[in-house]
């Protein structure tokens, strides 16, 4: 019971739209919480029919976020149970408890594997090349960077995945130091 994300060169799941061109521009609540909502009422089994109002750009959304904080925490490449167990916890509270543990778990599954297959710097391009909207842009940041935070300070490593983040972006190198200088604030994610 797997997650499925289609994240390939070429684009999103297909169906979804392109990330972030039609959304009003207010932020009610965290954006990671609202997609969150759509990523759990996901259905488990890809063959069934996607309940009314479904969006698959928000689970896009929330699967790409995710993907950031964890390429952040794979930065040094190590991803001991300590660090997936961190990891895991402040998804889970960043989402409000709404994403599943088996979803989250599936998740991860999947995230490890595209990343042995295609390495940091091709999912760093991916997820740069998934959101549009400088919002969710900058979410995406503050979400990794909260990573990056979790584990005890920024590492070098850590610090360069975020960079190549805010670069895949178009976003300047002043981005990431909102987005460390927001995370490093209680209740950040």
């Amino acid at each position: 019971m797997s997650a499925s994300i289609n994240r390939r060169p070429g684009g999103i799941a297909p169906g979804a739209s392109r990330l972030g061109s039609e959304a009003p521009r207010v932020r009610v609540a965290s954006i990671l919480a609202q997609a969150a909502r759509a990523y759990s009422a996901r259905p488990p089994i890809e063959d069934i029919t996607m309940p009314t109002g479904f969006d698959p750009a928000a689970v896009a959304l929330f699967e790409t976020i995710i993907e950031a904080a964890f390429l952040v925490a794979n930065a040094d490449g190590h991803f001991d149970d300590e660090e997936r167990g961190r990891f895991q916890a402040i998804v889970a509270g960043a989402c409000q408890n709404l994403v599943h543990e088996k979803q989250l778990e599936a998740l991860l599954a999947d995230l490890g594997e595209m990343l042995a297959e295609d390495g940091l710097e091709k999912r760093i391009s991916m997820v740069a090349r998934t959101i549009a909207r400088t919002e969710h842009q900058r979410e995406v940041l503050r979400v990794a960077a909260s990573m990056a935070h979790a584990s005890g300070g920024v590492s070098a490593h850590e610090h360069g995945v975020l960079e190549q983040l805010a670069r895949g972006f178009k976003l300047d190198v002043a981005a990431v130091d909102e987005a460390l200088a927001q995370a490093a604030e209680p209740v950040n994610v």
